[in-house]
């Protein structure tokens, strides 16, 4: 499915009953937060995409939630379910088990090329309804409805953008999703943590002694595209590739009126400016995604040049905070997508999950085919070799038959398969750069528990006991008598 706008978008939740006006006077400054908050942890069935539409002291409608559940990511990646964004990956490349490290790397190689080859490069656009009205004499951040989420919040930010920057070398582009914390009329603060491609760009920048780094706040336009900002690729990868791959067709762009830059034709709002790389100032507090309040730290300036919009801008934005909220069915969408890449290179990983209240980078755990003593350990160090998995401060091993997103199944395994004198490894590396528990910033300990039914040639003495299970013939004599017992 390929959304035109972010309105189309809005125009099917609402054809599915999942979206719900609210026409009442709402204050972007913590009331929206207040308000979504309780619809995140509310009853399944009141958890809906909300769209305010008398926003205090504005006049651009918020839409917040749209991701909010499974459902809802799912159509707004134009699938049905996010388990077939696994499957559709897995059609594009070849899941054998790699003969060699050399047949891995090609094999990731050619995933790139298919990418890129696919004939969903960006194209140019005739028609741009993001220019319908262009501001660049006295463009003034103002205008938006920027939330202010929590009480202690350094002041209001952009929680929802796609921040498009180009290598200042290389000129590759990189998509982010960086939360932007406003100063003033024209100016921006934005928190790219030193793992992002935004932050490379800027170190890059500085080293060639670049006064200025170009740069593009896209809000809005096709929900692939806004998700592709969260997207953790390889930087060869172009973020818009994946959204033109995902909507089957291009994203269409525009030339920035202002910068250097192109831009997808078809967002709400387009911020235009530059970054100052040897420019930073304190940036936060913010109520993060972790739950606590990121502390102050500097961060770099983005000054605006240009504001552009269509004629009926919606402003997206999302809130973060203690979870479950919709930022965790972002993350489910990233986990069930990158699933196959994650085969690719571990062909004995079965299935990968990361609970709500891991955020992200506290939990991860993997079920695989173990073959061989060690072979937990092996898994875990692999892990921790990928990419933003780098950044998983714990991961737990276990057996193929678990279901990992079953939290009871999992929990079960990990408590009771595991001696605590044995089947744990230590380690320190690098960790989120929003993780307050690590002793210094971005590097802290780790661990990974092994799971796993244990092998007597990993030191056990004792015969490992067999799972308690019903006989098949049992299970299928009940099965024929439930209607009859009156237990549906």
């Amino acid at each position: 499915m390929t959304y035109g706008s972010l309105r189309d978008f809005v125009t099917l939740l609402e054809e599915r009953d999942a979206l719900v006006r609210i026409r009442s006077e709402v204050s972007p400054a913590l009331e929206m937060t207040e308000i979504v908050d309780r619809v995140c942890k509310g009853p399944a069935n009141a958890n809906k995409a909300l769209l305010f539409e008398n926003v205090k002291g504005r006049s651009i409608p918020v839409l917040l939630n749209a991701y909010g559940s499974a459902e809802r990511m799912a159509w707004a990646l134009g699938v049905d379910s996010l388990e077939d964004l696994r499957t559709k990956l897995s059609r594009l490349i070849d899941l054998r088990p790699p003969t060699s490290l050399g047949d891995s790397v090609g094999r990731g190689s050619a995933l790139l090329r298919a990418l890129r080859d696919a004939g969903l490069r960006p194209r140019r656009a005739h028609r741009a309804p993001v220019h319908a009205i262009v501001e660049t004499e006295s463009p003034s951040l103002d205008d938006l409805p920027i939330l202010t989420c929590w009480p202690k919040d350094g002041g209001p930010f952009i929680t929802l953008p796609q921040v498009i920057t180009r290598d200042p070398l290389k000129g590759t582009r990189n998509v982010g999703m960086y939360r932007l914390q406003q100063v003033d009329e024209r100016t921006l603060l934005v928190h790219w943590q030193r793992h992002k491609g935004g932050a490379e760009h800027e170190r890059i920048a500085r080293e060639a002694a670049r006064p200025n780094i170009p740069a593009a706040v896209v809000l809005g336009g096709d929900p692939a595209a806004i998700w592709s900002a969260s997207a953790p690729l390889p930087p060869d990868i172009d973020e818009y590739w994946l959204a033109g791959w995902l909507r089957g067709r291009p994203i269409p762009f525009v030339d920035c009126i202002t910068q250097p830059l192109q831009v997808p034709a078809n967002a709400d709002i387009i911020i235009e400016g530059y970054v100052d790389p040897n420019e930073h100032f304190p940036e936060g507090p913010f109520g993060d995604h972790t739950g606590y309040y990121t502390p102050v730290a500097p961060f770099p300036s983005l000054h605006v040049t240009a504001i552009t919009r269509r004629e009926d801008p919606i402003y997206p934005a999302t809130v973060v905070g203690i979870p479950p909220m919709e930022d965790y069915w972002m993350g489910k969408a990233t986990e069930r997508l990158f699933l196959p890449l994650i085969q690719l290179f571990l062909p004995e990983v079965v299935d990968l999950a990361m609970p709500a209240p891991g955020v992200f980078h506290n939990l991860v755990i993997v079920s695989i085919r173990k073959r061989f003593p060690g072979h937990a350990r092996k898994v875990m160090h692999g892990l921790w070799g990928l990419a933003l998995l780098s950044l998983a401060k714990a991961i737990v091993v276990v057996d193929d038959w678990v279901d990992v997103h079953d939290p009871v199944l999992a929990g079960w395994q990990a408590l009771g398969n595991v001696d605590w004198s044995h089947d744990i490894v230590i380690s320190d590396g690098p960790v989120d750069q929003l993780d307050h528990a690590a002793p210094r910033e971005a590097f802290g300990g780790k661990v990974g528990i092994d799971a796993t039914a244990k092998l007597p040639e990993e030191g056990r003495t004792r015969t490992w006991p067999e799972v308690v299970r019903m006989d098949p013939d049992v299970r299928e004599r009940v099965d024929a008598m439930w209607k009859e017992l009156g237990l549906l």
